[in-house]
């Protein structure tokens, strides 16, 4: 294992020591207390599995999928189904292939979220990263309503070293993004990362300006790669979930960034919210440091999960 994969191991699986104290520890017990794998036994794992916000409809999956298993290999010792349990959670979550063309391709990112979820955290930290792979970013400040975004925002673009367009505060979202497009254009940038508001409160005025700052990009940067991107709080379990699926209702999300894992014991809502929304989770948050944003890596994740403590050795 390389030095950066083992530094990135090493904190993710830090972060995630909440979620690990609570859903290994759990199962490890389960494991241990069991002399034969039955209804009893299995009926545990998938109370614990749904306590550490896996959620139902994707606890039940794994569970069909580690019976399965269990009968096909003819297990038989409750231990031996620990390897083929982290087997099932990894194969319920999926990254494609495609998941990160727009890191190629001249591309404007809409990124999404309610406040307080580590929304302009994330396009900082995403900002910085993609200039580190040499790509010349621009950032637009277009979460105009939101009392110091602008600012918090500049922040970070400072200290990711990359360009911010902005107006004055409770300026038009839509044309703070019309101005973002045409320097994106004349400086020849790579990515334009748009942070958007998220008033879910009221769904209408969101769908609207949404819609205002589409139809702009659509006229003037056609040519342009689109994504998508919602932020959600890992410490909100299922309500980041309630959330995503109201989003889904206004724009067309094309994958998810999930923050502060490392101040949880329910990172399983990760394997949740793909389950339930079929969107890729592209990004996850351990951490306040730039490099604590990665890309999500399922197998990392789960035997992070899992075998934190062992691997860190």
């Amino acid at each position: 294992m390389s030095e950066e994969k083992k530094g990135f191991f090493g904190r993710l699986a830090a972060g995630l020591a909440k979620t690990r104290n609570s859903i290994s520890n759990g199962l490890n017990s389960i494991f241990s207390a069991f002399s034969s794998i039955d209804d009893e036994f299995y009926d545990e794992l998938e109370e614990t599995l749904i306590m550490a916000d896996i959620g139902i409809n994707a606890t039940m999956d794994i569970m069909d999928d580690l019976k399965t298993r269990v009968k096909e290999q003819k297990i038989k010792n409750p231990e031996d189904c620990k390897q083929l349990l982290i087997d099932s959670i990894v194969d319920q979550m999926h990254v494609p292939e495609d998941a990160y063309d727009f890191e190629k391709k001249n591309s404007v990112v809409l990124v999404i979220g309610v406040n307080g979820v580590g929304k302009t955290t994330s396009i900082g930290k995403l900002a910085g990263q993609l200039k580190s792979d040499g790509k010349r970013v621009l950032v637009a400040a277009a979460d105009t309503f939101r009392a110091g975004a602008i600012d918090q925002l500049a922040e970070w673009t400072n200290r990711a070293g990359v360009e911010l367009i902005s107006q004055s505060e409770g300026s038009d979202p839509a044309a703070v993004v019309f101005d973002a497009v045409t320097a994106a254009k004349s400086r020849h940038a790579d990515i334009l990362l748009c942070d958007t508001a998220g008033r879910l409160h009221n769904k209408k005025n969101l769908m609207e300006e949404l819609r205002k700052i589409n139809k702009i990009i659509d006229r003037e940067y056609p040519d342009a790669f689109r994504e998508t991107l919602i932020v959600l709080d890992g410490t909100t379990g299922q309500n980041a979930l309630a959330q995503a699926k109201q989003f889904c209702e206004v724009a067309e999300i094309t994958g998810i960034i999930i923050t502060k894992l490392d101040g949880t014991a329910k990172g399983g809502i990760a394997v949740a919210i793909q389950k339930e929304l079929s969107i890729p989770v592209k990004y996850i948050g351990v951490g306040e440091h730039i490099d604590d944003l990665q890309k999500f890596d399922p197998k990392a994740f789960v035997e992070a999960l899992f075998e934190g403590d062992k691997k860190e050795e």
